[in-house]
């Protein structure tokens, strides 16, 4: 629903993989007036999301390359805006929190995240996924105490996130999956950019199952951390 005045030079970036339930139930609530563009980038889905998005006029992007890295790198190089916020239709993600962590970079962010450990956030499914919880603030706090010169993040690995196109493209990642949010977050630890963070509140999926499967993907961030590792204070 737009709010009035001309549309932020930013792009609603929609990842996308079998989202039909999500994306039906965050639909009217999305900022879509407010935006110069949005877009989706599908990674394959076959339960009816793509036509739901042509239907509803949002060019959809096809990945040559699988993964959520890849995905964030197809998105970066389409878009025609200066900014770009990546949001998951998939019910966990606040739709108002779209134009907060726009706004963030508007105010001077390089890097804006909604955090699910902040002080104010909320998450719906902390007690069930406690474990998951924990290994988030490992990896998190091993980022900071490696790579962080600044305040300390809470969140490093969430996807729903905000940063100028330019600064995207510039970080020149390499992650092909899930930890592309994690290289994103250290490389920029590292770089000194101004990370912003806003408290989030985050709901139950709206449908289907979730993509990131606990060990591979703990796995995968340890990857990245340990490539990243030449680069860590200690060394430099």
């Amino acid at each position: 629903m737009s709010q009035g005045g001309p549309p932020r030079d930013s792009t609603i970036v929609l990842l996308v993989l079998n989202e039909i339930d999500g994306l039906r139930a965050v639909w009217e609530q999305l900022p879509l007036g407010d935006f110069a563009c949005v877009l989706a980038v599908d990674g394959g889905s076959t339960d009816g999301s793509r036509e739901f998005l042509a239907e509803k006029g949002v060019p959809v992007l096809d990945q040559r390359v699988r993964g959520r890295g890849a995905a964030f790198r197809v998105a970066a190089r389409a878009a025609t805006t200066a900014r770009l916020v990546f949001y998951s239709p998939d019910g966990n993600e606040d739709p108002a929190d779209i134009a907060r962590l726009d706004d963030l970079v508007l105010q001077g962010a390089d890097l804006a995240i909604a955090s699910r450990f902040a002080k104010g956030a909320i998450n719906e499914e902390q007690d069930a996924l406690r474990p998951r919880a924990r290994v988030n603030e490992a990896l998190t706090w091993l980022a900071n105490r490696l790579f962080n010169h600044q305040g300390y993040v809470t969140d490093t690995i969430n996807g729903f996130r905000a940063l100028p196109t330019a600064r995207l493209l510039e970080l020149d990642t390499t992650v092909k999956r899930f930890p592309i949010e994690y290289q994103i977050s250290i490389r920029a630890m590292q770089r000194g950019w101004r990370i912003a963070e806003l408290p989030t509140v985050e709901g139950q999926r709206a449908g289907g199952e979730s993509k990131a499967l606990s060990w591979p993907v703990g796995k995968d961030h340890l990857k990245v951390l340990l490539n990243e590792l030449p680069h860590a204070k200690v060394f430099t």
